[in-house]
C-alpha cells in the first residue's frame, strides 16, 4: 500500500501514533456491505469501520415481521437477532480498561437530536439499558472521564461513540467542536477509558484502501480471503485512470471518502452531461476516485405501488469484536433500492430495508 495513501489521508490520525488501546482491539463494531451478482458470487462491496449504522432498523424490521406474520416464524426456524443488544453490551463491557470496576459503566455518545441517526442512538441506548449522553454530559478530571448525574459525578469506563473523530475532543481535534469532551483524548491515552470504535478506524472506510484489503489479509494472516472484493480500479494510478476514462459509460465511479450514495456515477444510467462532468473531475483530482464494474446486483421481491416487483438489494451484517470472542449477528440489514432499476440502496437516496432471515438447521 502506498505510504501517501495512509499518511496523507484526511482521516489518518497521527495522534494515535504509539497509542496503546485497551486489549489491543481497535474495531469493536463493524458493518460489512456484501452483494451478490448474477453468477451467484458474493463480494464485499465496502467496509464500515468508523461508526457503522443501521442496526436499529434490523431489530425493528424483525419486530414488525413477527407481528405481521407470526405463522411464518412458527413454520420456520429463524435464527434470532433480538439478542443483538445483549451481545453488543457484553462486547462493550468486555473491552473496558483494566482499571475499570468489575461492572464497568458504558454510555452511548451521540451528537444530539439534530443528527440523522439520532433515532438509532436513542433506540440502542434504551435497548442496552445504558445512558445516552452528549458531550456536555461528560467531563474529564485527573485523566478520568465522568458523567454528570443527579447523584453526582459517575465514572465512565466505555464510550460507544457515534461522533466522528474530528469532533470528540476540542483540545486535540477541531477546537470549534461543541459535540465533544475537552480532555477526552488525554484520558484515552492514559488508558482510563475505552472508545469504540478506536480513533482512526475511519481510514478503513476509504474506498482506495478497501481495494488493498485482500493483500492486507494475505500479508497478516497468510491466507486468501474467503469473500472477494469487487474488482476496483484506483484512479490515482495512471493505467487505471486511462482505463476508467475510456470506459466511463460502463463503470460505477465513487469518491474514496463518499458515503450515503452521494458523489457517485453509475455509467450505464447516466446522461452525457453527467459523464462529461465526472470525466473532468477525474482528470482534475484522480486520487479522490475509484471505479468498479456495474454489477447486476441480486434482487428480492418487494412490495411497491404497482404490486410485487424485483428490486436490487445488498446486505450489511454486523460483526462485534470483544475481548473474549467475535460475535456475528445471524441476520443483518438488507437495504433495498426501491426505485425501479436503481442500484443505489442507501436510505438517503430513497432506499428501504427488509428483515433478513438466517434459517437454523
Amino acid at each position: 500500500m502506498p505510504e501517501d495513501l495512509v499518511f496523507q489521508n484526511p482521516v489518518f490520525r497521527p495522534e494515535m501514533n504509539g497509542q496503546k488501546v485497551p486489549h489491543d482491539i481497535y474495531l469493536h463494531v463493524a458493518g460489512i456491505d456484501i452483494v451478490r451478482d448474477e453468477a451467484d458470487t458474493f463480494y464485499v462491496l465496502e467496509d464500515n469501520a468508523r461508526t457503522p449504522s443501521g442496526v436499529s432498523y434490523m431489530l425493528e424490521n424483525r419486530e414488525i415481521m413477527m407481528r405481521l406474520f407470526p405463522e411464518l416464524f412458527s413454520q420456520h426456524r429463524v435464527a434470532p437477532v433480538e439478542n443483538y443488544p445483549d451481545e453488543l453490551l457484553a462486547t462493550l463491557k468486555s473491552v473496558a480498561p483494566e482499571t475499570a470496576p468489575r461492572e464497568p459503566t458504558v454510555v452511548l455518545h451521540t451528537p444530539g437530536v439534530y443528527n440523522s441517526a439520532y433515532y438509532e442512538h436513542s433506540f440502542l441506548a434504551d435497548k442496552l439499558g445504558i445512558e445516552l449522553v452528549e458531550g456536555s454530559d461528560l467531563f474529564v478530571k485527573n485523566g478520568v472521564v465522568y458523567m454528570s448525574t443527579t447523584q453526582g459525578p459517575q465514572r465512565v469506563d466505555v464510550i460507544y461513540r457515534r461522533v466522528d473523530d474530528d469532533f470528540i475532543d476540542p483540545l486535540t481535534f477541531r477546537p470549534d467542536s461543541a459535540l465533544g469532551v475537552a480532555g477526552l483524548m488525554s484520558a484515552y491515552q492514559a488508558g482510563n477509558v475505552t472508545l469504540t470504535n478506536a480513533v482512526g478506524t475511519g481510514i478503513a472506510d476509504d474506498k482506495a484502501i478497501y481495494s488493498y484489503m485482500p493483500e492486507v489479509v494475505k500479508f497478516y494472516l497468510g491466507e486468501e480471503p474467503i469473500l472477494k472484493n469487487v474488482p476496483t480500479w484506483r484512479c490515482r494510478e495512471e493505467e487505471h485512470l486511462k482505463y476508467v476514462l475510456d470506459n466511463l459509460e460502463d463503470l460505477v465511479v465513487k469518491e474514496v471518502h463518499g458515503s450515503g450514495g452521494y458523489g457517485m456515477l453509475i455509467g450505464p444510467t447516466a446522461d452525457k452531461a453527467t459523464i462529461a462532468s465526472f470525466r473532468t473531475k477525474l482528470k482534475l483530482d484522480p486520487k479522490s476516485f475509484i471505479a468498479q464494474p456495474t454489477l447486476a446486483l441480486s434482487t428480492c421481491p418487494t412490495c411497491v405501488e404497482s404490486g410485487v416487483a424485483p428490486r436490487h438489494v445488498d446486505l450489511r451484517p454486523f460483526v462485534l469484536t470483544g475481548r473474549d470472542r467475535v460475535r456475528i449477528v445471524p441476520g443483518g440489514l438488507t437495504r433495498v433500492a426501491l426505485k425501479q432499476g436503481s442500484l443505489v440502496v442507501n436510505s438517503s437516496q430513497g432506499g428501504g430495508t427488509k428483515d433478513t432471515w438466517v434459517l437454523d438447521k
